[in-house]
């Protein structure tokens, strides 16, 4: 060792790098790494074990029970810190590594942090082929850990310890980047993981990180204010970068100072208070008959934090077809969809100096009261569509009940299937960036493991608050395990598990297109013979949690209020029925593949009925 350096293996120097990052957050500093979640396996156990071992301290290890989860676990506890901090998911070479993939899309679609510290195959070869190697004859350098190329915002494979004091702070600086944010993968292998080398000592000193602010270019702003002054009927799309510029008072501000209807995508629920007088509600497929109204008849529409994806868009059915859009975001990818006027840029920045720009203008009255009547209607559909009695049971009745009973600052968890449409239509925000729907990848088995991520987190800001997880039967059977987790970590959840009997929103859609029912509810499956209920309370109770089975939605709302009450992960499960119950407001047109030559009569009159709405749609520009 010469002067000036520290000799430390690989995987020790990454982990001592880690624990000297720091981010400054509202003035606060905290640990820009919140810790990880691990699995260990002959690909990582006795090198990176080794170094976190020393380092548990500073950098808790979280032990997952299965990889995806764990990567599900790590984007909600990013999601939570509005993408300021991260953890790292470190798995064994082979299935474990590869396990993490969806979780990896999921992060990279919604754009959100994740440090994944993979095994790979010995760099040497000597031991070839290893268990668990997938040998390609023509190509030995290729592995199961390239197939994270696609799914990743950064990518490397660490064939010297040397490469991690260039790799280490690229892969950060990639993560804290607004424009390009997302998951970073770094591929170990087993023998380098353990080599030694001389690191310069200030590698390892603290280091305080900053989210670059980047202000707008004064020439975009110029045209986006000369195109909003024009406006007659402007309306706002808040979406989830929104939160994340920490712009949500900019936005209020702006929206009041110039009287601008303010609508929200999925990722941009909880963007304001459901009581603002200018909050107009969500819009798109899974949105509300309010916002979607104002959508087809504004003339100017600015697009903050969002990238614009069809469950916003309708298929881009939504809008009429000469509106124009102003988009203002961190990546000029999403700024310039569609002909948009881009402003790049700072989300908080971006409003503040466009607001200069158009000081003194504001929306006619007409069109702000005009909007204002399509809320006033939709809350009161809302109302009725929550309500229970006699009536079949719902999601959105125990999206009521729960809304109903919960605290402003309780964080709600909510991911694939029919329950994303029903959270984001019925639920009635409290307090802002409490919502989080995964709808960017619409992942099933999320819910679980992302309110545990998300419960880290609200442990870390807001310990007096509770997690709330809406999951249907079909998410819970397909990924339940993070309820064991929550309890041995003590991290208490709420999980209502809504049994529906199969995959009912699906069946829905199949049926909605024509088809009949195959192969999603339980009871309509060829290959089931005897088709029995699963006992999710017993199932819940048998990993350690508090679980009990409710009739209806009086019994839900006194069980809610003993989970509240509880300091240990609380299952309510009730069934909902697959047919009736659905919120049938509020959607656009959405784009789905139907078979132009069938048999069936109800097919072709449904591909039919569905193409009659195609006209509407914007082509590509």
């Amino acid at each position: 060792m010469t002067e000036g350096t520290i000799r430390l293996t690989t995987a020790q120097a990454i982990i001592r790098y880690l624990a000297n990052q720091f981010i400054e957050v509202d003035g606060k500093e905290y640990r820009l790494c919140g810790g990880g979640f691990g699995i260990f396996g002959h690909g990582n156990v006795t090198c990176l074990g080794e170094a976190l071992y020393a380092r548990q301290d500073e950098l808790p290890l979280y032990r997952g029970q299965n990889e995806q989860s764990m990567g599900f676990a790590a984007a909600a506890y990013a999601k939570q810190w509005l993408r300021q901090r991260f953890m790292f998911c470190t798995a064994s070479a082979g299935p474990g590594t590869s396990n993490l993939l969806t979780s990896a899309a999921l992060a990279h679609a919604n754009r959100l942090p994740m440090l994944m510290l993979c095994g790979d195959t010995f760099l040497t070869r000597l031991p070839d082929p290893v268990l668990q190697q997938l040998e390609h004859f023509g190509n030995p350098t290729l592995g199961v850990n390239d197939a994270f190329k696609a799914v990743t915002r950064y990518w490397d494979r660490i064939t010297h310890p040397a490469q991690i004091v260039q790799s280490l702070p690229n892969a950060i600086a990639t993560m804290l980047d607004p424009a390009d944010c997302g998951p970073a993968f770094l591929g170990l292998p087993q023998d380098v993981q353990g080599w030694a080398h001389d690191f310069p000592a200030e590698f390892f000193e603290r280091n305080t990180h900053r989210i670059r602010r980047t202000t707008p270019d004064a020439d975009e702003v110029a045209d986006a204010a000369a195109l909003l002054k024009s406006a007659k009927r402007p309306m706002i799309i808040a979406g989830g970068g929104v939160q994340y510029s920490r712009a949500v008072a900019e936005l209020t501000a702006f929206a009041d100072a110039h009287q601008i209807p303010v609508v929200e995508t999925i990722a941009g629920r909880a963007n304001m208070l459901a009581t603002h007088p200018l909050n107009i509600g969500p819009i798109g497929v899974t949105g509300s008959n309010s916002a979607n109204a104002i959508a087809e008849k504004a003339d100017v529409i600015v697009a903050i934090g969002t990238r614009l994806q069809d469950f916003t868009t309708g298929s881009w059915t939504a809008f009429a077809k000469d509106a124009r859009f102003i988009a203002i975001n961190a990546a000029r990818h999403d700024a310039g969809k569609h002909l948009s006027l881009p402003v790049v840029g700072d989300a908080k920045r971006a409003l503040t100096v466009l607001g200069a720009e158009v000081a003194g203008y504001a929306a006619p009255p007409a069109w702000v009261g005009e909007a204002q009547a399509e809320r006033a209607k939709w809350d009161d559909y809302v109302a009725d569509n929550v309500a229970h009695g006699n009536r079949p049971h719902s999601y959105a009745q125990a999206i009521g009940v729960v809304n109903d009973l919960c605290d402003p600052r309780d964080r709600v968890v909510a991911a694939a299937g029919g329950l994303p449409a029903e959270v984001t239509a019925n639920w009635r925000t409290l307090d802002i960036g409490t919502v989080d729907v995964e709808f960017g990848f619409s992942c099933m088995g999320y819910e679980i493991a992302g309110g545990w991520g998300a419960r880290i987190a609200q442990a870390e800001r807001e310990p007096g608050s509770d997690t709330i997880v809406f999951v249907g039967d079909g998410s819970y059977l397909l990924m339940n395990s993070d309820i064991y987790s929550s309890v041995l970590s003590r991290k208490k959840l709420i999980v209502l598990v809504l049994d529906n009997g199969g995959f009912a929103v699906i069946n829905k859609l199949q049926n909605n297109t024509g088809n009949e029912s195959f192969n999603n509810l339980i009871s309509d499956c060829p290959t089931v013979h005897d088709p029995f209920a699963v006992d999710f309370e017993a199932h819940a109770a048998a990993m350690g949690a508090t679980a009990e089975t409710v009739a209806n939605p009086v019994e839900l709302g006194e069980a809610f209020k003993r989970a509240k009450a509880s300091d240990k992960t609380h299952v309510i499960c009730m069934k909902v029925d697959a047919y009736d119950g659905w919120t049938a407001e509020g959607h656009t047109w959405w784009e789905v593949g139907t078979p132009h030559v069938t048999d069936s009569d109800r097919v072709r009159a449904a591909h039919e009925d569905w193409e009659s709405s195609r006209d509407k749609q914007r082509k590509g520009v």
